[in-house]
């Protein structure tokens, strides 16, 4: 499997040889214009070699070198042997493949001799050395190229992994969501069912319907406004069954677009919190106002409720449905602001978002 995963990293080394071939063809045609083809063709088969060399090197020799052991010395010893064997292949091996792609008619030697060699033995060094210039330079190419690379993809996976980790974290917050909105939905029935109310079946038939789009129109990642101001209705609907005449209700929304998209169940939490902790706590003239404006992807959602009086302004201690709206909030759109507050007998709850800014 390792061997696999090596061999699919071949596909960059190959992206930096053409690069490397590139930038070798062009310092070709600009100095030898004349005999541009013949280089290229010599560089070409060059290439090949260098990245066969560098591939093998930075894949198996420096994984092999970096490779946690108990005994340092080991790494040291084999360290400094597989770098030498390194800048072994990178000049007498570019020599060796120089002199078979002679031999093969692939390769046409340009280089005139800088000195005057007085052996085969020192023209054949001079031609190493000189082979070797081009090897250790693609070595600190190709090993840049690499920490660039390698640098980029650990970025990629620590955003591929924080994304995650926040989708895991959504879905957490939307579970215990869910079923918090279902079972105060299901305490109000009860009430009317201990009550022997004549509205108990009808609150059971607006349940299966609040029941049948949490199954089936919540599962995905939006679902349109309209959608949303829909199951708020039919919420409000089996909530006013718990109440006599003396309780008021207002519902408004001004959308430009009611198809725009919107996270399932975002604004419900409000809602549900104005009822339970707020209009189930009033005894005296309970009311519920809702106001919802969408305009050029700017959501606006202020809801007031009624509560038990308090003088002046309090601090509201937050219950689990606001602390994970906040929560989701923050894992949705860049830019949010929720505020809550209560002034005398009067709960306010004022949710703003840029639509655009979801993440």
């Amino acid at each position: 499997m390792k061997i696999l995963v090596k061999i699919k990293g071949l596909q960059f080394y190959l992206w930096m040889g053409a690069v490397w071939l590139l930038l070798w063809i062009l310092s070709a045609a600009l100095n030898n214009s004349e005999t541009f083809v013949t280089q290229s063709l010599n560089e070409i088969w060059r290439a090949i070699f260098i990245v066969v060399v560098n591939f093998i090197f930075f894949e198996y020799s420096l994984s092999f070198i970096t490779r946690k052991r108990s005994n340092i010395l080991f790494n040291i010893v084999n360290g400094i042997l597989l770098i030498s064997l390194q800048f072994v292949l990178v000049s007498f091996g570019l020599f060796g493949w120089k002199y078979l792609g002679m031999q093969l008619h692939i390769f046409t030697s340009f280089r005139q001799v800088t000195m005057i060699p007085d052996t085969p033995f020192n023209y054949f060094m001079e031609d190493v050395f000189y082979q070797a210039q081009g090897g250790v330079t693609s070595l600190f190419f190709f090993g840049i190229a690499k920490l660039f690379n390698d640098n980029f993809k650990l970025k990629q996976a620590a955003q591929k992994l924080r994304l995650e980790k926040q989708e895991a974290e959504l879905n957490y917050l939307k579970s215990q969501t869910n079923p918090h909105f279902l079972f105060n939905t299901l305490n109000n029935i009860y009430s009317l069912s201990r009550d022997k109310s004549d509205l108990a079946p009808e609150s059971i038939l607006r349940l299966s319907k609040i029941l049948r789009f949490m199954l089936y129109e919540t599962s995905g990642e939006f679902i349109s406004v309209e959608q949303e101001m829909e199951i708020i209705s039919d919420y409000i609907e089996l909530e006013k069954m718990r109440y006599d005449d003396t309780f008021r209700i207002n519902f408004k929304h001004e959308v430009e677009d009611l198809k725009q998209p919107l996270p399932p169940l975002l604004l419900i939490t409000l809602v549900e919190n104005a009822f339970k902790h707020g209009v189930s706590e009033t005894s005296n003239k309970p009311f519920v106002d809702i106001n919802v404006s969408i305009n050029k992807q700017q959501l606006l959602f202020v809801i007031k409720n009624s509560t038990e009086n308090f003088d002046g302004e309090k601090n509201v201690k937050e219950n689990i449905g606001l602390s994970n709206l906040r929560r989701q909030l923050e894992l949705l759109y860049k830019e949010n602001n929720l505020t809550v507050h209560q002034n005398g007998d009067v709960f306010t709850a004022t949710l703003k978002i840029n639509l655009a800014s979801h993440v």
